[in-house]
C-alpha cells in the first residue's frame, strides 16, 4: 500500500528555508500537491503561521487538516551563532519541534517526517557514523544546544509512535547547501561563509582570506536538492513497522536514518576549492585562535543507500551553483519559517 498519495495535502513547515524550498520542489517534480489530483501543498509564510505560537499552531493544524507534514523549520546557524544565542536555539527548537509534532498528532495527521541534523552525533563518535551512536558521548560543545532540541525532535516522534502508533519519521542530513542558503556574515554555517567571505575578498581585491581554526577538521556536504529528493523517497518507501525495514544492531527498528554523500574533505580543502570556483587568487590564512569544532563527522548512509536512494549532486557541480546562488542575492535569514 502507498504511504503517501497524489491527492494527500502536504504541510511542509519552514517551506521558505533552504530545506523547506527544496522539499517543496521535490515533492512537485514527483507529482504532489498538484490540484488536478486533488492534492495541495500547504507552505504558510511566518507571518501566516507563527511556529512559536502554540494556538495557532493547534487552530491551523485543526483548519488545514494535513495529511502529511514535513518539520523542516529550525533556528540554524553556524559556530559563532551557536555560541552567542545558546538560549535561543535551545528554546526556539524546542518549542518548533513539541507544537507542531504534537499538534499533528493531535490533529490526526497520516505522517510526518521531522528533519535533524548530524550535530546530535557525540563529537568523537567512531567514523564514519552510524545512527547507533546516538546518545553514546558528549556532544561537540559549540552547538551542544541545537542537538539536545534536535535530539528530543526525534525521541518526540520515536515516543509518540510507540505509545501512540503515530507514523512519524526522522531524517539526520548533513551539512547542507545549495539554493537560499544563510550567507549572513556572522551566522552562517562553514560552506556559505566561505562563498561570502572569498567573494567579498575578490570583489575588494584584497590579497587575503583569513579562515578559522586549523583547517584540518572533515565535513561532508549534501546539495538541498538531494535532501529534497531523499525526503520524498523516505516518505515513499520507508514505513519502520514494515518488515523489511532497517533495523539497528539490536534488531530493533530504526526511527531516525542519516542522510548524505558518505563523501568528506578537510575545511582546508574546501577553502581551496570555494577559492577556485570563485577565482580569488589571494592567500589563505588560518587563524588557529578560533575552534574548529568536531574534528570529523562523516555519516554512515548505508542503510538509506541499501533501500535505493543515494546523493546524485557530487560537491563539483553543487558547488558553482552555489556560488552563482550568491551573486544572484538569494539570501535568507538564520530563522526558516
Amino acid at each position: 500500500m502507498a504511504l503517501i498519495h497524489t491527492s494527500d495535502r502536504f504541510f511542509v513547515a519552514g517551506a521558505r528555508g533552504m530545506a523547506g524550498s527544496a522539499i517543496v520542489r521535490a515533492l512537485k517534480r514527483s507529482g504532489y500537491g498538484d490540484p488536478a489530483q486533488g492534492g495541495e501543498l500547504l507552505t504558510p509564510s511566518r507571518q501566516e503561521l507563527d511556529l512559536l505560537d502554540d494556538a495557532a499552531i493547534g487552530s491551523w493544524m485543526e483548519t488545514q487538516r494535513p495529511d502529511v507534514v514535513v518539520l523542516a523549520a529550525a533556528t540554524v546557524g553556524g559556530i559563532e551563532a551557536n555560541r552567542s544565542r545558546p538560549a535561543d536555539f535551545l528554546l526556539q527548537n524546542l518549542r518548533i519541534e513539541t507544537q507542531v509534532i504534537e499538534a499533528a498528532w493531535r490533529c490526526g495527521v497520516r505522517r510526518l517526517l521531522f528533519l535533524g541534523s548530524s550535530c546530535i552525533y557525540p563529537k568523537f563518535a567512531e567514523q564514519p557514523i552510524r545512527e547507533e551512536a546516538l546518545l553514546t558521548g558528549a556532544l561537540e560543545p559549540t552547538n551542544a544546544w541545537y542537538a539536545i532540541a534536535k535530539i528530543a525532535g526525534i525521541k518526540l516522534g520515536e515516543a509518540l509512535r510507540l505509545q501512540h502508533g503515530f507514523d512519524a519519521i526522522s531524517l539526520m542530513p548533513t551539512n547542507l547547501y545549495g539554493p537560499g542558503d544563510n550567507y549572513h556574515p556572522t551566522g552562517s554555517h562553514v560552506l556559505p561563509a566561505l562563498i561570502r567571505r572569498f567573494h567579498e575578498a575578490k570583489n575588494s581585491g584584497a590579497p587575503s582570506v583569513t579562515c578559522w581554526g586549523t583547517g584540518t577538521p572533515l565535513r561532508e556536504f549534501l546539495h538541498a536538492d538531494d535532501l529534497g529528493e531523499a525526503c520524498v523517497f523516505a516518505l515513499e518507501h520507508w514505513d519502520p513497522s514494515a518488515t523489511d525495514a532497517p533495523l539497528d544492531d539490536q534488531g530493533a527498528p530504526l526511527a531516525f536514518l542519516n542522510v548524505g554523500t558518505g563523501v568528506d574533505l578537510t575545511i582546508r580543502e574546501l577553502a581551496e576549492q570555494v577559492a577556485a570556483t570563485v577565482g580569488f587568487v589571494g592567500d589563505i590564512h588560518w587563524d588557529t585562535s578560533k575552534p574548529d569544532g568536531t574534528p570529523k563527522k562523516q555519516l554512515d548512509v548505508s542503510r538509506l543507500a541499501a533501500m535505493g536512494w543515494r546523493a546524485r549532486i557530487p560537491l563539483s557541480e553543487g558547488l558553482p551553483l552555489a556560488s552563482q546562488d550568491f551573486r544572484n542575492g538569494k539570501t535568507v535569514r538564520g530563522i526558516r519559517f
